[in-house]
């Protein structure tokens, strides 16, 4: 049996992040994905993700935000891709948003450049825009969106250059968690290592169900859509990615990069599914076009064209939509990283790094406290 310093089960984007990280300080680390990453099975893949600084969902965030820029930015100079744009990022929403309130605390307490506009400022900024009075919003400057997929094939091309080993199309069948090792069995072979980060996304609640671990995780089955849309108003060299808190929804989107049309998603909502068994055709309910169309009509009815493209995604998510990112309870050398909640990616450099910590030095520089297993 091939042994191994760590074990990491799911080679996605935090996991991919972490084998690179653990690579980079000389650990024998295996990477096991029972897909072929990038890939369209989990929840990396649809060309892009926005990242933002000035964090609506939690000031907590922030610098974790900023640990994930910063890495990012090394991140291309190391590959020499490029893998971020700065779109700039327009939150907006009705007046008394608790979403647009966080970000501009956010961006006081940690001296983030943010532009507070009224729904006029912004409709005469970008004429693609089309906000009631009622509404207002926060843009922040040096925000933008990463291009998902490179992001995961740079990490792996270092990770793999640094003695990483990668197998893909490896299915984990079995993972047994002894007081000093851990042995990981497939549908290929079965490898052993002294500690294991369990990264697998959507596939973790099985996985630590059958080790005894029932968390609250529920893998869900989301939606992304492409329209044809005005060139002149919504490329990504004149309009911003963007965020949208209304009153009984949440939307998010991107300008037209490379003239590929607006990408548009609804962050709430969803399909509670098995990711074994996930419908992945788009159009299998009417709301898969029919919800991003009618907000795209409302606030930016130039980019409301016909579907250019969709994509049917996951999102695993915990009770309070923050992350799990911990020791398990009763083995220090199993890391969890899971309940991503549909806005990790732009943390995954960051989270691959505190994870690599947590195997190697048993504790992490940043502050992971959220994100602690026990209040689950």
């Amino acid at each position: 049996m091939e042994k191994f310093d760590v074990i990491v089960v799911g080679a996605g984007s935090v996991g991919m992040a972490a084998g690179y990280e653990l690579a980079k300080k000389g650990v024998r680390t295996l990477l096991l994905d029972a897909f072929d990453p990038p890939h369209t099975m989990g929840s990396h893949h649809g060309d892009t993700r926005i990242i933002r600084h000035a964090y609506g969902e939690g000031v907590q965030y922030v610098p974790l935000a900023l640990r994930a820029q910063e890495l990012w930015e090394e991140l291309s100079g190391l590959s020499g891709k490029t893998l971020f744009a700065r779109t700039g990022v327009l939150g907006a929403g009705p007046l008394g948003s608790p979403f647009l309130a966080e970000m501009q605390v956010s961006a006081k307490q940690f001296s983030l450049p943010l532009e507070v506009m009224s729904a006029e400022e912004i409709n005469r900024r970008w004429e693609g825009m089309n906000l009631p009075d009622n509404f207002y919003g926060c843009y922040e400057t040096n925000a933008g969106v990463l291009y998902s997929e490179r992001c995961i094939t740079a990490y792996r091309e270092l990770a793999t250059s640094l003695g990483a080993v990668l197998l893909t199309h490896t299915r984990v069948t079995d993972v047994q968690v002894e007081t000093d090792h851990v042995t990981v069995t497939t549908d290929q072979g079965s490898y052993r290592s002294e500690k294991l980060l369990l990264s697998a996304g959507a596939w973790n609640p099985a996985l630590l169900k059958s080790l005894g671990l029932q968390l609250p995780l529920v893998p869900t089955r989301k939606t992304v859509a492409w329209f044809a849309a005005d060139e002149q108003l919504y490329s990504s060299e004149k309009f911003p990615a963007f965020v949208f808190e209304l009153e009984d929804s949440i939307y998010y989107g991107f300008p037209s990069i490379d003239q590929t049309g607006v990408k548009i998603g609804r962050h709430d909502g969803g399909h509670p599914i098995d990711p074994d068994q996930l419908d992945r055709t788009f159009g299998t309910y009417p709301s898969d076009e029919g919800d991003v169309r009618s907000f795209l009509e409302t606030y930016m009815p130039q980019a409301a064209g016909p579907l250019q493209q969709g994509r049917v995604c996951i999102y695993t998510l915990t009770p309070d939509e923050h992350f799990v990112i911990d020791h398990h309870p009763e083995h220090k050398h199993f890391i969890i990283t899971a309940g991503f909640s549909g806005h990790g990616f732009k943390f995954a450099s960051a989270i691959g790094e505190a994870a690599s910590q947590l195997l190697t030095d048993g504790k992490s520089t940043h502050d992971l406290s959220l994100f602690a297993l026990n209040r689950l």
